[in-house]
């Protein structure tokens, strides 16, 4: 099968993001200028850089959470576990502005060391972020794409101690989730590691 995005499909739902998935969740929170907090996850999150650390988050349309990050220069990336799975959910409603979603879900609000919005204290790590860039892209023929990105250097690291094993964080410990296509999610449960082939191994020449 091939298809022109710009033709459609023909199947009964787009494929685009079942294809370009698994994709980390970037439950992002944030704080308005008059105190009131904002949380909702994003589907498009990712790093792009380690050195320094940058991630960034794309928000389809100007909602809450990429305004605010805008307005007030930072946010906060919370992890989403498994076990946090229906309250991430709870947050994605499309609730009225002023509703605050730590409280829609049951969530605590913990105070952060760099940025003045909280994160979620019972996630099993939350990045501090300040905004260095905000991006509008466009599509091919120079039309804005209404897709607002957010870059953010993370300036704070918070990590609950539960999910150090040997000084490394465990994913699987945090079963960390990821968003899929369609309405499905994953969660890590597995991982496997293999090291990187090196010009001049022998090793890395014989399976490479």
């Amino acid at each position: 099968m091939f298809y022109d995005p710009r033709q459609g499909h023909g199947l009964p739902h787009d494929p685009f993001k079942a294809i370009v998935a698994p994709r980390p969740i970037g439950w992002i929170s944030t704080r308005r200028e008059d105190g009131a907090v904002n949380l909702a996850p994003y589907s498009f999150f990712n790093a792009i850089s380690s050195n320094p650390h940058l991630v960034l988050f794309s928000s389809e349309g100007a909602k809450d959470s990429a305004t605010i990050a805008r307005e007030s220069g930072e946010f906060c990336a919370n992890l989403v576990g498994r076990a946090l799975a229906a309250k991430m959910n709870e947050t994605a409603i499309d609730a009225p502005r002023g509703v605050n979603e730590f409280d829609l879900a049951e969530l605590t609000e913990a105070p952060c060391e760099h940025v003045s919005c909280p994160r979620v204290a019972e996630a099993a790590a939350v990045l501090e972020c300040k905004v260095v860039q905000v991006l509008e892209p466009s599509d091919l023929e120079g039309n804005p794409a209404g897709v607002i990105v957010v870059m953010g250097q993370v300036v704070g690291v918070h990590i609950d101690d539960a999910m150090l094993k040997d000084g490394l964080f465990d994913i699987t410990r945090a079963q960390t989730l990821s968003r899929l296509g369609y309405m499905d999610y994953a969660a890590v449960t597995e991982t496997f590691s293999m090291r990187r082939p090196r010009w001049g191994d022998t090793r890395g020449r014989e399976t490479g």
